[in-house]
C-alpha cells in the first residue's frame, strides 16, 4: 500500500535525472524492513510476553511511522508555494508540458495513460519475472541449501541474511548508474543487472556441494543485483506517465510483480521442483532472467528517444 503514493510523492519532489538515485535510497526499505521484522517480533514478545505481540507490535510501529510520514511529507512543491521541480532544477523531460501539472480523474488516468500504454505493459510483464527471481531465490534458498548443499540451519540463516542486505549497496549503485551513466534511462541498467543475475544463478546452480563459500558468494551477488531492477522498473513506470498518474502506474506494475511473480515463485515453483527436481527450478529461474531482459529491452529505444533535454 505504501509504494504507489510514495512513488507519486517522489516524482513531484525529484526531477528525472536524480530520480533513480533518490528512489534507490527509498527502495532499501525492502531490505531494512525485511531485516528488522525479526528483532521487532522478539522485542514485542519480550515487552508483552505473549505470542500475539508478534503481530500487533510491528503493526503499532508501522502506524507510528505512518503518523510521522503524515506529519512530515508534503504532496507537491506547489502545495508549499514552490515551483515544479522541473523548473527548479531546470531538468525538463522531452515531452514535458503544462498538462503534466494538471490533476487528472481516475477515469482519464486509466483510459489515456495506463491501459493503452504498451511500454507500461512491457515493464509490468518484466516485473513479473524480476519478482519471480527475487522471491524464487529468496524463499527457496533455505530448502535448497539444506537438501542439496548440506547447509545447517544456522548456515542457511546467514546465507538468507547476506542475500537481503547485499541488496542495499546494489540498489544504491543501480540507481546512481541509471542517473549518472545513462542520464535518466532505466532500461540499460536493468538489462545489465539482470544479465549479471543470470550468471550468478548459473554459478549457484552448478557449484557442487562442499564449497559453501561459492554458494554464499553467488547468493550475495544475486541479492546485490536483483533489488536494483526491482527498484528501477518502479522508477521507469513513474517516468512513462505524467506525474499525476504516477501512483496508478506504480500500482499497476507492482500488481503484476506481486500477484504474478510472487505467487508463481511460491506455488508453481514448489510443484515444478517436486515433479522434476531442482534442475527444473533453476531452468525456470534462468528463463525468467532472459524474459525480464527481453521485455525491458522493448522500452530501450523509447527511452533513448525521450532522453532528457
Amino acid at each position: 500500500m505504501g509504494w504507489p503514493p510514495s512513488g507519486r510523492v517522489v516524482v513531484h519532489w525529484f526531477s528525472q535525472k536524480e530520480r533513480g538515485t533518490m528512489m534507490s535510497v527509498w527502495n532499501v526499505a525492502h531490505n531494512v524492513g525485511g531485516g528488522l521484522i525479526g528483532p521487532l517480533t522478539i522485542l514485542g514478545m519480550h515487552l508483552f510476553g505473549v505470542w500475539q505481540s508478534k503481530f500487533y507490535f510491528p503493526a503499532a510501529v508501522a502506524l507510528g511511522v505512518a503518523a510521522i510520514a503524515y506529519w512530515l511529507v508534503r504532496d507537491t512543491p506547489q502545495s508549499c508555494g514552490l515551483p515544479p521541480v522541473e523548473q527548479y532544477k531546470n531538468d525538463y523531460p522531452a515531452d514535458y508540458g503544462a498538462a503534466h501539472e494538471k490533476e487528472l480523474s481516475a477515469k482519464t488516468i486509466f483510459k489515456d495513460y495506463i491501459l493503452p500504454n504498451r511500454l507500461l505493459w512491457y515493464i509490468a510483464v518484466a516485473n513479473v519475472f524480476v519478482y519471480l527471481l527475487r522471491y524464487g531465490v529468496l524463499d527457496w534458498a533455505p530448502t535448497y541449501l539444506k537438501e542439496v548443499k548440506g547447509f545447517s540451519v544456522s548456515d542457511t540463516g546467514w546465507a538468507y541474511f547476506l542475500y537481503e542486505y547485499a541488496g542495499i549497496p546494489g540498489t544504491l549503485l543501480c540507481g546512481w548508474i541509471s542517473d549518472k551513466v545513462f542520464r535518466g534511462r532505466r532500461a540499460p541498467a536493468t538489462v545489465i543487472y539482470m544479465l549479471l543475475v543470470l550468471i550468478a544463478v548459473i554459478v549457484y546452480w552448478q557449484n557442487p556441494a562442499g564449497r559453501p563459500w561459492v554458494d554464499n558468494a553467488a547468493l550475495i551477488a544475486i541479492g546485490f543485483l536483483i533489488y536494483g531492477p526491482v527498484m528501477l522498473i518502479g522508477v521507469q513506470a513513474l517516468d512513462l506517465v505524467p506525474k499525476k498518474a504516477a501512483g496508478t502506474a506504480a500500482g499497476f506494475t507492482g500488481l503484476f510483480g506481486y500477484f504474478g511473480g510472487t505467487l508463481f515463485a511460491n506455488a508453481a515453483i514448489g510443484y515444478i521442483t517436486d515433479e522434476w527436481g531442482w534442475d527444473s527450478y533453476f531452468i525456470v529461474m534462468c528463463v525468467a532472467c532472459l524474459l525480464a531482459v527481453l521485455f525491458t529491452a522493448l522500452t530501450w529505444r523509447h527511452e533513448k528517444q525521450k532522453l532528457v533535454i
